[in-house]
């Protein structure tokens, strides 16, 4: 006769635990200039929704190599979205997440006690004897310093200087262990260094020198939570993700280049 009332409870109990969403993970490839600025944007998605992002860091090409042949990532935030097109080709990403979310900046990077780079042309100067750049092979941000010297006419002159890093945050390290003089690096992550140093320590590059850094993100295949991931791209470029993405350098979409 107890039998009945002790099952109805247990259903209500159950049906009590499944009205309350559980927080969940997800995975995140994010390319080495988000390094500072993405786990900004995941404290704030988490304290809004409880679910949290796990990040890997590292070059945009290699992650799209890896999540093209199957690593379990959920969404995948490249320097490039050209890298994005990519895994979407190989079946590995959803094509119809596809959004660009920010516009990244090259800066010239001088170690203290060097007259300052203004341009990428006076890396060839003689005072330069060892200029570190991201690998443009399959680095992003690389690629845009190897198009800054190549418009300026310093290629052929630097290219025995340099030092190639796997990635953007690699190459800022080069840089900030005194092993080179200069150094081509991401805004964001000089911002984060050397915040109150513009035209002491770093000088912007002027954008027309080379291909638009325009960044993307994806949501992926591979992963687990496909739905928290799509959560977290929408709250990227939502307001209270442009402002973080805003305050550490990079320009948005829609918005003018003329004011960074």
């Amino acid at each position: 006769m107890n039998r009945a009332p002790s099952i109805l409870g247990l259903l209500i109990v159950l049906a009590g635990c499944s009205s309350r969403a559980k927080p969940g993970e997800i995975k995140v490839a994010a390319a080495s200039d988000l390094a500072t600025t993405f786990p900004k944007v995941a404290r704030a998605f988490e304290a809004k929704t409880g679910n949290h992002v796990t990040f890997s860091f590292g070059s945009s090409g290699n992650f799209a190599k890896q999540i093209a042949e199957g690593a379990p990532f959920d969404l995948f935030a490249s320097a490039n979205a050209t890298f994005v097109d990519d895994t979407t080709r190989a079946g590995a990403c959803d094509a119809a997440t596809k959004a660009l979310y920010a516009r990244g900046r090259i800066v010239l990077w001088t170690k203290d006690g060097v007259a300052p780079a203004r341009t990428p042309a006076d890396l060839a100067d003689a005072r330069f004897t060892k200029v570190a750049i991201a690998n443009p092979r399959h680095a992003p941000y690389g690629k845009a310093a190897q198009q800054a010297l190549e418009a300026t006419g310093a290629w052929a002159a630097v290219q025995p200087k340099l030092v190639f890093g796997e990635n953007i945050q690699q190459t800022l390290q080069f840089a900030l262990s005194g092993n080179v003089e200069a150094a081509i690096v991401s805004l964001s992550l000089v911002k984060a260094q050397f915040a109150d140093k513009e035209g002491k320590a770093w000088n912007l590059v002027d954008e027309s020198l080379h291909q638009p850094l325009d960044q993307a993100l994806v949501v992926c295949k591979h992963g687990k939570n496909a739905a928290i991931a799509r959560q977290f791209a929408a709250f990227v470029s939502s307001p209270d993700g442009r402002a973080i993405l805003s305050r550490d350098g990079f320009t948005l979409p829609g918005q003018s280049t003329a004011t960074h």
